[in-house]
């Protein structure tokens, strides 16, 4: 016997699919029942002879019973599964985890390759490698692909959708999306496959990779400790950027499932409650192959496909190497609009107007941006270390290059940054940045909470931070772009109260597994900040995970890493302070600020004021500030306490606390007061109030900010 699935149970499963008995076999083949009874069992091998009389028996070739790398064809053909509608009459209006995510391929390429890295097959040490291609599909090749999908199956499906189309939003989007492929003739593919992955193993029902994206919602079973992902809601992004709902999946699997690895093949379509003839169904449908361990055979399951199949459905694999291909129906990008990727008064070839949701070439940009700025760390190596990732995209129509492939050159999208973490691999980074192009490392500190609500801290685990010179390509200057073990860009921000005139800079943090499988309290700090990420994976900070799994202040931890950074980063990029020349006293007198009449003490003395505020409101609803106080010549200046109050239209203020109150620079915090370095002329201090002392929403205020003497009463 030949490669592939353990010939008894290959052979049990092809009986099932024809519905053939046991006996049944045995008379066509010529052969008792115990014997086939034998050859299920593994007990015994039929003869050379005897597989030619199977194969007939079973209405196939003789090099698929060899070989039982395939089913036969024989018996229940490939056929759409519709879940059929609650008993209880509920209905629902489509998958609410695709509302998660807006149409955005920008956001689909951010998740999806984040599944892939967290996917990666680590043994070999090799990068996974994902590429997204983009295909038009017009003419004779639309009119074949719409065959193979079984269109005809499925089209009173969306004339049920499109005709309630007006009552939910769901429907709409299909109803545009099927209208767009009739009227234009046109349909939009977008296909994302990697290679070196652990590809959709498991049974099609029982827990495992293959049940948590085919079968199941909210539910995420990575493989890596580093992994991305959490919530389980980045999967429902495949279907959301389908304006047909409709994703078609091959995996080739790293771990094999009935004996065999190659062309694991399902569909899912996600529309709404719809009622077809006499029947309704509850939404979600899939395209395989009926189980004939399922009651009546009604359930499908994922299928072992042929190389001709798996062409005519453009799910074709360039190697056997395990991975995933997803095969997104009818693409569409939303969001491009609000981007200014097209415009909505564009008309397509035939003079109708095209809203710039298909532009093959505005998501062919729009990807390979959203992969250089999201994953440029993943796509970075050096001292000995390979990257995580290779991505590429490249964009046909009907078969023919549009857009030849572009693999995404993380040194092209983030030159600087890049440069940075370099160096950090390489072992170049220096103390101080005195040349241009050089790349300054500081350690800092996050603070790791006891688990379960218990005061204290478990330990502290030196994330490492890295500053260089800017470029022009790197985009907005003076940024922290913040990443742990998986490397992907989770957190991006701006560092307030810089100093005048300080160069442009970029500045990268490395936290948990990032800043070295060595450093101290690594796991721990992997494990924290990946539950106080969001399902957008676009920052750190309170989520209800973090609550539960530690306090509902474990998030503070977070705010003092930032302060820290921030502190670090000014340390590093502040030029020292010039003697009074005249270029300085030039410089001085052109950022001069018209001197206010401050008030005064009993002894005429003037006392430090507010010059700048800057507010904004956190995630957890508290105000964030940074406040600028202008200092008056003197040794001795007075305590200030600042005291945050909210604007009311009458009546007094009502006062909130402090959660947290960090001194910046030129001065340092005393007991909720702020205490100024003696010669210094200007100080900056950062706060964020206390969400329980709030009366009201956040969003609903005003903030007022005062600078009292003393204690601030």
């Amino acid at each position: 016997m030949e490669t592939g699935e353990e010939f008894g149970p290959w052979l049990a499963r092809q009986l099932r699919l024809a519905d053939m008995t046991q006996t049944e076999l045995a008379q066509a083949v010529e052969v008792t029942r115990a014997a086939v009874s034998a050859w299920i069992t593994g007990r015994a091998a039929p003869r050379p002879e005897t597989i030619e009389r199977i194969a007939r028996a079973l209405n196939t070739d003789l090099a698929t019973v060899h070989t039982r790398t395939t089913d036969t064809q024989a018996g229940l053909p490939v056929t759409w599964y519709h879940r059929p509608g609650y008993p209880d009459g509920g209905r629902d209006g489509g998958n609410a985890a695709a509302f998660a995510f807006d149409a955005d391929v920008q956001v689909l390429a951010r998740e999806t390759c984040q599944n892939s890295l967290d996917e990666r097959l680590t043994e070999n040490g090799r990068p996974v490698r994902v590429r997204y291609t983009i295909h038009e599909l017009t003419g004779e090749k639309l009119e074949a692909f719409r065959k193979a999908i079984l269109w005809d199956e499925l089209h009173p499906h969306y004339m049920a959708v499109s005709e309630a189309a007006s009552h939910q939003k769901v429907g709409r989007v299909v109803d545009a999306g099927v209208r767009d492929m009739f009227e234009k003739g046109r349909l939009v593919l977008l296909r994302i496959d990697d290679y070196n992955a652990s590809g959709l193993t498991g049974d099609d029902y029982d827990d495992g990779k293959f049940a948590a994206v085919v079968r199941r919602q909210l539910e995420s079973l990575k493989s890596g400790r580093d992994a991305g992902g959490s919530y389980g809601l980045g999967k429902a992004t495949l279907w959301a950027t389908s304006a047909l709902g409709m994703v078609l999946i091959n995996s080739t699997l790293s771990v094999p499932h009935e004996g065999r690895t190659e062309r694991r093949v399902i569909g899912r379509l996600e529309l709404p409650w719809r009622s077809v003839g006499d029947s309704a169904y509850a939404g979600p449908a899939w395209l395989g192959r009926p189980d004939p361990d399922r009651p009546g055979a009604e359930v499908v399951r994922s299928w072992w496909a042929d190389e001709e199949t798996v062409e005519s459905l453009y799910l074709t694999r360039d190697s056997d190497d395990p991975g995933t291909s997803f095969l997104i129906v009818g693409a569409h990008d939303v969001a491009s609009l609000d981007q200014g990727g097209s415009s909505p008064d564009t008309d397509d070839e035939d003079g109708e107007e095209d809203d710039g949701t298909r532009d093959i070439e505005v998501m062919h940009r729009r990807l390979v941006e959203a992969l250089g700025r999201n994953f440029w760390a993943a796509m970075t190596g050096g001292g000995g270390r390979l990257p995580l990732l290779e991505t590429s995209v490249r964009t046909l129509r009907n078969g023919e290059v549009v857009i030849e492939e572009q693999k995404v050159d993380p040194t092209d999208e983030q030159p600087s940054r890049t440069r940075a973490l370099r160096a950090f691999y390489d072992g170049t980074t220096v103390d101080r940045l005195t040349e241009a192009g050089q790349v300054a490392l500081r350690t800092v500190p996050l603070r790791l909470p006891l688990s379960g609500g218990r005061r204290g801290t478990l330990g502290t685990h030196p994330a490492v931070l890295l500053v260089t010179s800017a470029e022009d390509r790197d985009g907005v200057p003076n940024q922290v772009h913040s990443l742990r073990g998986n490397r992907m860009t989770i957190k991006k921000s701006g560092v307030a109260g810089l100093p005048l005139g300080v160069n442009a800079f970029q500045a990268v943090l490395l936290a948990g597994h990032a800043a070295g499988e060595s450093a101290p309290f690594a796991d721990e700090a992997e494990e924290f900040l990946r539950a106080a990420e969001p399902p957008e994976h676009d920052s750190w900070g309170q989520t209800e995970e973090l609550t539960l799994r530690w306090s509902h202040t474990a998030h503070h931890r977070i705010k003092r890493l930032t302060t820290e950074v921030n502190a670090a980063v000014k340390e590093l990029v502040s030029r020292p302070k010039r003697s009074g020349g005249e270029g300085g006293a030039k410089l001085r007198k052109a950022l001069t600020v018209p001197r206010k009449t401050g008030p005064r003490r009993g002894s005429g003395a003037v006392l430090p004021e507010l010059d700048g505020l800057d507010a904004s409101i956190g995630a957890s609803g508290e105000w964030e500030i940074t406040a600028e106080v202008k200092l008056p010549r003197g040794d001795e200046l007075p305590a200030m306490t600042p005291v945050v109050l909210l604007d009311v239209r009458s009546g007094s203020r009502p006062k909130l606390d402090w959660a947290e109150l960090v001194a910046v620079d030129g001065c340092e915090v005393q007991d909720g007061a702020l205490r100024f370095t003696p010669g210094a002329r200007r100080a900056v201090f950062r706060g964020s109030t206390d969400v329980s002392s709030h009366p009201v929403r956040t969003a609903l205020t005003r903030l007022v900010l005062e600078l009292r003497a003393g204690k601030g009463e």
